[in-house]
């Protein structure tokens, strides 16, 4: 009996049909989870700042509060003993509820020091950070960021090539080289008086996965002086994110976490360190989820990481460093060009070299960029791509 040619190979004709349903269901996928634009639930507290003077006008007379000091504890009504659950939160008078997990959860400690994620994993240990943070405390010079550096600020706004200063802001963009000049980076020195200088941008003015832009554009669209790009936080539903004094999200993550606050201090904590009772008790302006941290808590060089080869190796780099309240700096390294990119090690080092008390690691490789008057100045790798955040330093104010 003869068979006809759609008879022959009917075992392989149908793996090859399956085969290809999967890799339409994967393409599927991964349109609507990394691709397509799609909007993220966020918890949208509102973060007061402690150290702002607010005046209310009760009718009766002026009641002026605030100043120096922590958020009235009345702010968090619930916080489950700091431990893994539901809070409530009042802010203006409407009570939210946010569920997220507290310091004292002992399996998210582990996991949190021990563990291993595709951005990098923790080499902090939560006792280092803790004892750093009482440390800091007792030895933070405590003059108010307004009356700091003085020296960097002018009268008037003066721009040339390299640097812009005003009565508020001070900037200095320089072009360095190291590792006998086979890696180039462009680092930014930067004063502010005050932290709202120091903002984030979302693309699309969206809080979602697959909203991106250009790092120029939102640059553009804030009046940034200068911009580098973020932790990238649309990539991921995992871990922090807080922007201009708004928590979005505050999930579980072994990441460390970089959180920079009103009073202008920036902390990296183990993310299993993080606490949302604490960011709104102690004042969060912006927090990050990527890293790793890059200096140890006492601000000295870290040798070892918890990460992958193809992390630690040579790569394009963004990060930020922190000296004292008010003085920070930005640091983009080229990579997988004339310039040979940077290793984890070789990062840590030149942090310390600069005199950071803190540093912490971006979005890296195609992403790293930095704008600088409207322009991309360094030679981003593969011309760069689009992100879903950016880092900025504004004004606060206008001057003609």
């Amino acid at each position: 009996m003869k068979t006809g040619k759609k008879g022959k190979h009917p075992v392989l004709r149908n793996l090859a049909v399956d085969i290809l349903c999967a890799g339409i269901a994967l393409v599927i996928f991964a349109l609507f989870h990394h691709v397509l634009p799609r909007k993220q639930e966020s918890v949208g507290i509102v973060i007061p700042n402690p150290y702002e003077v607010q005046t209310e006008d009760s009718g009766e007379g002026e009641n002026t509060s605030g100043s120096a000091g922590k958020i009235d504890p009345s702010m968090i009504l619930a916080s489950a003993g700091n431990t893994a659950g539901t809070w409530t939160v009042t802010d203006g008078g409407q009570s939210t509820q946010i569920t997220a997990r507290g310091r004292n959860n002992n399996n998210n400690r582990n996991n949190g020091r021990n563990g291993m994620n595709s951005k990098g994993g923790s080499a902090l240990t939560e006792a280092g950070e803790e004892e750093a943070s009482d440390e800091e405390a007792s030895d933070e010079d405590e003059t108010p960021m307004t009356e700091k550096f003085a020296e960097h600020y002018t009268d008037e706004v003066i721009v040339t090539e390299n640097s812009y200063s005003s009565p508020d802001v001070s900037i200095t963009v320089t072009e360095e080289t190291t590792a006998g000049g086979r890696i180039t980076y462009y680092l930014a020195d930067i004063y502010i008086r005050d932290i709202t200088a120091f903002r984030s941008a979302i693309a699309k003015d969206t809080f979602g996965s697959g909203y991106r832009d250009s790092i120029e554009d939102m640059a553009l669209l804030n009046n940034a002086l200068i911009a580098i790009n973020g932790d990238y936080y649309g990539n991921t539903n995992e871990g922090v994110v807080i922007r201009n004094g708004v928590i979005y999200r505050a999930n579980p993550t072994n990441c460390d976490v970089c959180v920079l606050y009103y009073d202008g201090s920036m902390r990296v904590m183990p993310g299993s360190s993080f606490s949302v009772e604490e960011a709104i008790a102690e004042g969060a302006w912006q927090a990050w989820t990527f890293g790793p941290a890059l200096l140890d808590t006492d601000g000295s060089v870290l040798t070892s990481f918890s990460s992958t080869s193809r992390i630690l190796s040579a790569n394009p780099r963004t990060a930020i460093g922190y000296y004292e309240p008010g003085h920070y700096c930005m640091v983009v390294v080229d990579g997988r060009g004339e310039s040979a990119g940077i290793t984890l090690p070789q990062l840590s080092q030149l942090f310390s070299d600069l005199g950071c008390k803190a540093a912490y690691n971006l979005d890296g490789g195609n992403s790293s960029i930095m704008v600088w008057q409207d322009e991309i100045i360094n030679q981003p790798s593969g011309g760069g791509r689009e992100s879903s955040d950016a880092l900025l330093i504004t004004e606060v104010k206008s001057y003609e």
